[in-house]
């Protein structure tokens, strides 16, 4: 057995490492890349949420002011009427 022999040995080696770790790698990162993808697809659901909610507020928003003030003048009516 020569150096060149002892050399490829050593290579084969080396590589059949190598690549046992990329498939480890690449299966990892697979599975990191799913975990992510279904963060980001809850995370829009939550916005998709957060911005019906917000358009709730933003319709009801005058109603209630008004609903408010109708309140507000019907208890000072009132208070007026006690006097």
């Amino acid at each position: 057995m020569d150096a060149f022999e002892i050399l490829v040995i050593i290579l084969s080696v080396f590589l059949g490492i190598f690549l046992v770790l990329s498939i480890v790698i690449a299966v990892q990162a697979l599975k990191l890349i799913r975990s992510l993808q279904e963060v980001a697809a809850k995370g829009g659901a939550i916005v998709d949420r957060v911005e019906e909610i917000g358009e709730t507020f933003a319709k009801n928003a005058g109603a209630a002011g008004l609903l408010r003030l109708l309140m507000n003048f019907v208890t000072s009516a009132t208070k007026r009427k006690r006097r």
